[in-house]
């Protein structure tokens, strides 16, 4: 008899270049967010928005933010499509708000109290004790991540409208707390 010898589990070689089967993508906020509208009125009856899907967008504004200006070939570019949808966004809730459709969530989503109150006074050249959450984190993103200093601008205008949906004391929404 012949003694057979163990076989060998044959090992892949390590490939010498990555390849990929497609280019990487860039990101595009504005992009996103038209689509989080689309998705927001579908299935809805006319003229009124899902703002659980707004709610999500808002949330998503800081990781954008560093997505839209590393990911594209020009981060100017990609901090114009990250400006370009918060800008959307914000114009929409504004709109919301003079409709009285705005929900209170909503509100909650762009207005916080978990970041510190002295960030209102960059975001908005105010003292309102209410800082925007999504703009804080976006305002946070822009001042750690190097070369997006440009995008504090945006933050500061986008910050100026949801102050300004806000009740007279800056503290609450049509009367209700909770912010």
């Amino acid at each position: 008899m012949q003694s057979e010898t163990p076989k060998q589990p044959v090992r892949p070689q390590p490939p010498t270049q990555l390849r990929l089967k497609a280019p990487l993508q860039s990101t595009d906020f504005s992009r996103f967010v038209l689509e989080a509208i689309k998705a927001s009125a579908a299935g809805t009856a006319p003229s009124t928005l899902d703002q659980e899907i707004l709610r999500t967008a808002l949330a998503l504004s800081s990781s954008y933010l560093v997505a839209d200006t590393s990911t594209n070939a020009d981060p100017h570019a990609g901090s114009t499509t990250w400006f370009v949808g918060l800008n959307q966004l914000v114009d929409l809730l504004v709109v919301l708000h003079a409709r009285e459709e705005l929900e209170i969530e909503t509100v909650n989503a762009a207005s916080k109290v978990r970041h510190p109150s002295f960030l209102l006074k960059f975001l908005c050249g105010t003292s309102v004790n209410q800082p925007s959450q999504a703009c804080s984190e976006c305002w946070m993103a822009a001042g750690t991540w190097r070369g997006l200093e440009e995008c504090r601008d945006g933050v500061r205008k986008v910050g100026a409208k949801l102050k300004n949906i806000l009740d007279e004391n800056g503290l609450t929404y049509r009367g209700e707390t909770g912010l």
